[in-house]
């Protein structure tokens, strides 16, 4: 009888918690340019934020900016600062801020908002010259901004 209370109350208590949801990116709420909250509502993987840094058809970040904790990957940019050292110069809301969506910490940036889904002027309808007919879906997921920012935090002096 105490297991069926025991677990009963436990049930109970898992239910009145609110499950970690995800921010949709019109939500997002910017306070000067950091993201306080984690965006998927879970913890990012350092391992996949190095895979997403470095693969072309998602983040890409290497193709502006350098990371010497990454020699073995070819052909870095050198448009944008070097990435060493970011977690001594910003902290986790600033790097999020900074990943979803420069512009809201660097006015003119031309790094590209990767969690935004309106306000565009160029992009366009495939190759059509036409103006897209609905919103444009996020370059990066929720839990992918999670996992380059866990992988950030990792790039010390």
């Amino acid at each position: 009888m105490k297991s069926r209370v025991w677990l009963a109350s436990l049930v109970a208590v898992a239910a009145a918690m609110p499950l970690a949801a995800e921010t949709a990116p019109g939500d997002v709420t910017y306070v000067e340019g950091a993201v306080p909250e984690s965006l998927s509502g879970s913890a990012g993987d350092a391992d996949a934020g190095a895979k997403i840094m470095t693969t072309n058809a998602l983040g890409n970040c290497v193709a502006c900016h350098q990371i010497g904790a990454m020699p073995d990957v070819p052909f870095q940019g050198d448009i944008a600062p070097a990435l060493d050292g970011v977690a001594d110069r910003y902290d986790e809301a600033q790097l999020r801020g900074i990943v979803a969506n420069a512009k809201m910490t660097f006015d003119g940036t031309f790094m590209p908002a990767f969690y935004k889904t309106t306000g565009f002027i160029r992009p366009g309808d495939a190759y059509t010259g036409k103006a897209a007919p609905e919103d444009l879906p996020p370059i990066l997921s929720a839990q992918q901004i999670e996992d380059v920012v866990a992988y950030l935090l990792t790039l010390k002096e």
